[in-house]
């Protein structure tokens, strides 16, 4: 009897959660403005940095709405760019209205999970359930289809996730730039943001901000600004499956 119901629970277990060796997201430096070192995602339409030319690509992770998120969306219609915004379930909830102008103004609503797992520690039927989630609520709340982009939460994926993401018709997007931005009790000065970010921007560079923080508030028209003023140009996620790299 023993032996049976531990046979049972192992078979649930092995069902239950992906076996997968979980891989986190990252970039290296090369150097000043240079394109940096990603990791290598095989057998799955997941991008991370476009193609080797003067183009950006600027996209934003939101959880929630503190005021910020607005700001932002105004700032990128003052400058006549657009980017895509990866949403959870919470953020759709409680700014149906917001979410209908990020797309007015010609932004992408994309899916980042209903409630945030690391989707290398639930199961295929529990992701599936995440991201069909966040579809119907969209739906349901702002009468709009999200944008066939993913984020994977905290950057955590494997070959196996990504294929299932996959098989939804979604594209998974990472990224190639970023800085820590994300804790709104630690907001650095703009300066010192602009220092951390401009020597790094490159050609094709997939950009990962929060928009809940104050400090990007500050300093996303400034690099708009520059960034255009250097002959590069914004570019929408949908340009990027032309000829990006993994």
């Amino acid at each position: 009897m023993k032996k049976t119901i531990c046979l049972i629970v192992t078979i649930f277990l092995f069902s239950a959660f992906p076996l997968a060796r979980a891989e986190s997201w990252y970039f290296v430096s090369e150097g000043k403005n240079e394109r940096p070192r990603l990791p290598s995602v095989q057998n799955s339409s997941a991008k991370g940095i476009g193609q080797n030319e003067k183009v950006l690509y600027l996209t934003f992770d939101a959880g929630y709405e503190n005021g910020n998120v607005k700001k932002t969306v105004d700032i990128l219609k003052e400058n006549g760019v657009t980017g895509a915004f990866f949403v959870l379930k919470h953020f759709i909830e409680e700014n149906p209205d917001l979410c209908r102008e990020i797309k007015d103004n010609g932004n992408l609503l994309c899916n980042h999970t209903s409630s945030h797992p690391a989707i290398t520690s639930v199961s295929k039927e529990r992701l599936e359930n995440e991201i069909r989630g966040l579809e119907e609520c969209c739906r349901e709340k702002t009468g709009l289809e999200l944008d066939r982009f993913f984020r994977p939460p905290e950057g955590t994926w494997s070959e196996e996730a990504l294929k299932t993401v996959e098989d939804m018709g979604y594209k998974t997007v990472f990224w190639s730039l970023a800085w820590a931005d994300w804790d709104n009790s630690n907001q650095k000065s703009a300066e010192y943001a602009l220092n951390k970010l401009l020597p790094r921007i490159h050609d094709g560079a997939v950009i990962l901000l929060h928009p809940t923080s104050q400090t990007n508030t500050e300093i996303l028209g400034e690099i708009i600004t520059r960034m255009k003023a250097e002959g590069y140009r914004f570019a929408s996620l949908e340009e990027l499956w032309e000829s990006a790299e993994s």
